[in-house]
This record gives structure tokens, C-alpha cells and sequence, in this order.
């Protein structure tokens, strides 16, 4: 098959580089055990290169089947609520001597990250985040980081509970215990390692900083001794083969290996990429299905996502807190407000099945328009010019007939269980 032809077939995984500095020159690079991981799944690894304005581009390196996070500088503290650390200024001024090399906030890096994760929760789309890569979503989703473990949570616990959670003479070496959170995805890839009754592995990470509020939508997966959370996911997006996974680890997984071998510690070691690789697959065979829905014009286009993108951030809003500004929304709830999406046969089926939804009442109310704003819509209608309602009508019935074919094959599906 032709070189060609696989850049066509195989998921893309997204990956952004970090910048380093080499013979007096900028070098952007990635850890090569992530890119064989993903490569060894059967995905494309596609890498996003920290560079300025790469943030403003991110829709150029569609189709994007999939993003992993790892590694990289603390996250710039404005993006979460920093000023509840409670550090003095001779404390930060050590915490940057300590960690001279990962406090370098690179904001560049941030903005082209957290696009990258505002967008996978707001499509669905399959995200693994190790170390960074875990906190970038957390932050993304309004939770909040611990600026220093060692001022903020280590002093805090008994000393048979601290943990050193990096070591920088023995970074592939270092390893220190977790406790495994039963029901989780991490138990099941970590089950043939463990004996009746034990949840504890050793794991490798290399962090100063980690999740202190873990945002809303998100379960712990794993906990270090001093109370630190090691790995959390969506367990309302993960279901690897229908395409959807959404996690992060603060471990380094692709790190646990023996010493001088590529055997690692654990077989569950490269699970999180295999089953965010699958996902990715099933992501990619969702997005190809979807080609042969009608086709829309530019301008209809960017209607479409605008809307589609209120719905999306309204949704994580409910789910699990995420935040969105209201102006947001507005486009979304516009649309609800003069379409009725349900016909009233649709809606009488969703009552004879006792489907309900959160609201029930007040959301089917607001569909149908009052006879006061249906006055004030045909009084702003009446001004605009032909052309302008053309466009509406075509886009608003087109709109219509996609809700109710989707609608219409969801309920069959719910009457044929």
C-alpha cells in the first residue's frame, strides 16, 4: 500500500513538542517512547510545534482523531486560582531554584495545549494527558494545581506518607507507590500484576506540581501516600471502542521499564495507549461516517459549528462544570428557542416511553415561542432582506431535518432494546 494511501487510512494523533535549547538555537522535540507507543497502535503521531501563533492554527491540522499531552513546563498559574497557595516570596523564590528547569512558564505552550484540550471535551475527542498533559486538562476544565508539592502538601502529612515524587539523578529509576482505585480503567490494566487484596503498584513520575481541586466531571483513578492524585478519567467518556476516552495520568507509564530494557515493569504498562490508540481508531471511523451527510457551504459551515460548539460547551457545563462564558451559549440557545427540533408525534413517543430529561417541562415549554416573542420575531424578520431570509430558511430547515432524522434514529434504537 502506498505511503499515501496510509496517511489517509490511519488516525491522527496530536502531540505538541517542547521547546529546549541546543548549540544557542530553539529545538522543539518529543519524548520518542510516546511517538513508538502510538505508532505501535496503528496511529499516525502528528507533532504541533511550540511556535508563536501555532495557537490561532490548530483547525489547520484537521482531521484530528486524537490528542496526547505530556510533557513540559509548570502551567502558567493565571489560567487556575494560584493565589490560594499561600506561599510567601522567599518560598517561590526556592521553589525556582530547586526546579530551575520546569519553572519556566512557557505561555505559548499553554495557549496551544489548552486550545488543543478545550476542544477534545468539546468534540469528544479521544485525550490522553501524561504528567503536564494531565494537568493541562484538569486546568482546562476549572480545576486547580498545587504550585509545589513539597511546600503545599508534603509538610502537611505525617512523614511515613511523604513521597518524593521526582528524583533528578535517577529520572528513569525513580519509582514510588500508588493505590489503585477500584472500578477504575487502571484496575483492570494493572489487575494481573496485583494479589488478592492488594491495589498498589510503583510507578515513575517527575513532577513538582500536581492536582489540588480535581475539577467536577473528573473520578480519581490512583493516590500517592501523601493524598496526591496520580491519574483520574470521564468514566461518562470512556468507552475506548465507541471512540471516546478522556484521561490523565501524572505518572509516566511509558517510563516503568526494567533497567537497560524495553520490558516493562508491569504488562499494564502501555494500556492507557493502547486503549486511547483504539479509541482514536473508533473516533476516526465515527468522523468518516459522517462524510456522507449533506454538504454545506462555507458560510452554512461556520453556522453549523458555531451552534454545534454552543450545544458541546453546554453540555460539559452540565456534565461536569466546566466553565463557558455565556456568550457563548447564546447561539445554542437561540437556536432551541425559535426551532422546534421535536415534532409533537416525537414528543408524544418520549412520553409513551417515559423518557424523561433533567427540566423536562420547563425545556419542552421554551420551545414553543410565546405569542409575545413570536410577535418580536416577526416584527425583526420583517426587516430583513430576502437573501438574508433565504439563508435562514435553508439553514434552519436543513438544521430541522438533521435533528429529527437523528432524533428519530435514537428512538428507534431506545424501542428496539
Amino acid at each position: 500500500m502506498a505511503a499515501a494511501d496510509l496517511s489517509v487510512i490511519l488516525p491522527r494523533v496530536l502531540i505538541v513538542s517542547r521547546r529546549s535549547v541546543r548549540k544557542n538555537k530553539f529545538v522543539d522535540f518529543v519524548g520518542e517512547y510516546h511517538l513508538d507507543l502510538i505508532v505501535s497502535y496503528g496511529a499516525v503521531p502528528v507533532i504541533v510545534p511550540r511556535v508563536t501563533g501555532v495557537n490561532m492554527l490548530l483547525e489547520s491540522f484537521e482531521p484530528i482523531h486524537g490528542v496526547l499531552l505530556c510533557e513540559g513546563e509548570d502551567i502558567d498559574p493565571s489560567h487556575y486560582e494560584a493565589d490560594a497557595s499561600n506561599l510567601s516570596a522567599e518560598e517561590f523564590e526556592e521553589i525556582r531554584r530547586l526546579h530551575a528547569s520546569d519553572t519556566a512558564v512557557d505561555r505559548e505552550k499553554d495557549a496551544i495545549e489548552l486550545g488543543l484540550a478545550k476542544l477534545c471535551l468539546e468534540r469528544n475527542i479521544p485525550y490522553l494527558g501524561i504528567c503536564r498533559g494531565s494537568q493541562i486538562l484538569n486546568v482546562a476544565c476549572g480545576g486547580t494545581l498545587y504550585q509545589d508539592i513539597g511546600k503545599e502538601v508534603s509538610r502537611n502529612v505525617a512523614q511515613d506518607q511523604r513521597v518524593a515524587h521526582m528524583d533528578y539523578d535517577n529520572y528513569d529509576g525513580h519509582r514510588h507507590p500508588v493505590r489503585i482505585v477500584d472500578g477504575t480503567p487502571l484496575l483492570q490494566w494493572f489487575s494481573d500484576s496485583l494479589e488478592d487484596g492488594e491495589e498498589e503498584i510503583l510507578v515513575n513520575s517527575y513532577h513538582h506540581q500536581g492536582v489540588k481541586r480535581l475539577a467536577q466531571r473528573f473520578v480519581p483513578m490512583a493516590f500517592a501516600p501523601d493524598g496526591l492524585i496520580e491519574g483520574f478519567y470521564d468514566p461518562d467518556a470512556y468507552n475506548p471502542d465507541d471512540g471516546k476516552f478522556i484521561m490523565g495520568l501524572q505518572f509516566h507509564p511509558e517510563r516503568m521499564r526494567k533497567p537497560d530494557s524495553d520490558e516493562f515493569d508491569y504488562p499494564g504498562c502501555p494500556f492507557a495507549y493502547k486503549e486511547f490508540a483504539k479509541a482514536v481508531l473508533a473516533y476516526q471511523k465515527k468522523l468518516n461516517s459522517m462524510t456522507s451527510a449533506p454538504k454545506l457551504d462555507v458560510e452554512m459551515e461556520k453556522k453549523r459549528n458555531i451552534i454545534v460548539r454552543s450545544f458541546s460547551l453546554a453540555r460539559n457545563l452540565y456534565q461536569g462544570g466546566c466553565g463557558a462564558k455565556e456568550s457563548d451559549l447564546e447561539a445554542g440557545a437561540e437556536f432551541l428557542e425559535s426551532n422546534r427540533a421535536l415534532s409533537a408525534q416525537q414528543e408524544t413517543r418520549l412520553k409513551q416511553m417515559g423518557a424523561t430529561v433533567r427540566n423536562a417541562s420547563s425545556y419542552l415549554e421554551r420551545l414553543r415561542l410565546s405569542e409575545e416573542r413570536e410577535k418580536q420575531a416577526r416584527n425583526v424578520i420583517g426587516k430583513m432582506s430576502v437573501e438574508q431570509l433565504s439563508d435562514l430558511t435553508a439553514f434552519y430547515h436543513m438544521m430541522g431535518q438533521i435533528c429529527s432524522e437523528v432524533l428519530e434514529t435514537k428512538l428507534q434504537g431506545i424501542v428496539n432494546l
